[in-house]
């Protein structure tokens, strides 16, 4: 009686390892996918805040404040950020439009990239 040897053939064992590199290949592709989505989302939160935060600074003034533009630094988040302002005036002379771009450092650059820019009006108290 002859017994004959049971197992893969080189063959089927390309193929699995093709297999399994294909599955590999696309389940690195969506976890790339997951952790780039994930930081947009939190840097675009983080930029809607500092937005806000300024706006909200200029709602509490005393006064309206004059048009102008500026542009600081600041640290939020573990994150350097870069905040301009910009007051505008309106038709309405007791009104201005306010408009906040929110950027963002990337690690070590001196270049920001812009995230987020948020815009609302201020009137006279």
């Amino acid at each position: 009686m002859v017994t004959r040897a049971r197992g893969f053939t080189l063959l089927e064992v390309l193929i699995a390892l093709l297999v399994f590199g294909l599955i590999a290949t696309a389940a690195a592709e969506v976890g790339s996918q997951y952790i780039s989505s994930f930081e947009r989302v939190r840097d675009k939160t983080l930029a809607g805040w500092i937005a806000e935060n300024r706006i909200n600074e200029l709602r509490l003034q005393e006064s309206l404040p004059g048009t102008s533009e500026n542009s600081e630094d600041t640290e939020f988040g573990t994150y350097r950020w870069q905040v301009t302002t910009v007051v505008q005036g309106t038709a309405e002379p007791s009104m201005r439009r306010i408009e906040v771009t929110v950027a963002k450092y990337p690690d070590d650059q001196e270049n920001p990239f812009p995230v987020h820019t948020l815009s609302a009006f201020l009137g006279e108290k």
